[in-house]
């Protein structure tokens, strides 16, 4: 979502103005204005584009997940504004790796979850749009995103997955 700015303006008429004065004791002033519309603006950058999520390990297997620091989030806004995540599709993309066993072409979103906080409550993924963080105008606010991805030692073969995010700063 993005924020849209209209502005009316009224037209007004201007006239020039002078002023004489005798040099050199002389003085002339012509009083003016400026105008100025600040338009509202926001921004959001990422650290990096891509997040390699670690590898699961027999202990993550038995554990039924692992976890991976995220992006650093920076978003500056000269109003309030809102990040929102989800998932760009409902399911993972799966390589196969194995010539013998396909990889999870059924690994659905929600088996990655988020947080913003490396303790926090982690909110599975889905293709609808969650608030991750909000916050009034600044520059320079920071938020991190920390991963948990779930595994199954029946469902999750091996294989290469990806999963794409789609994260979104708006603005009243």
């Amino acid at each position: 979502m993005a924020a849209l700015l209209i502005a009316i303006t009224v037209p007004t008429s201007v006239v020039a103005q002078s002023c004489l004065a005798t040099v050199p004791s002389g003085n002339c002033s012509i009083p003016g204005q400026v105008v100025l519309t600040a338009n509202g603006l926001v921004s959001l950058e990422t650290s990096s584009a891509a997040t390699t999520l670690r590898p699961p390990s027999a202990a993550d297997y038995n554990a039924g997940f692992n976890s991976t620091v995220g992006p650093t989030l920076t978003i500056a806004a000269n109003q309030t504004w809102t990040v929102y995540i989800r998932a760009a599709a409902p399911l993972w993309t799966a390589t196969t790796t194995s010539g013998s066993l396909a990889a999870r072409a059924t690994k659905p979103a929600e088996d990655l979850a988020w947080s913003n906080a490396s303790n926090g409550v982690f909110t599975s993924l889905s293709t609808t749009d969650v608030k991750v963080v909000s916050g009034p105008a600044g520059g320079e606010n920071i938020a991190i995103l920390y991963f948990r991805t779930v595994y199954n030692w029946r469902l999750d073969t091996p294989g290469n997955y990806s999963l794409s995010l789609m994260l979104t700063l708006t603005a009243p």
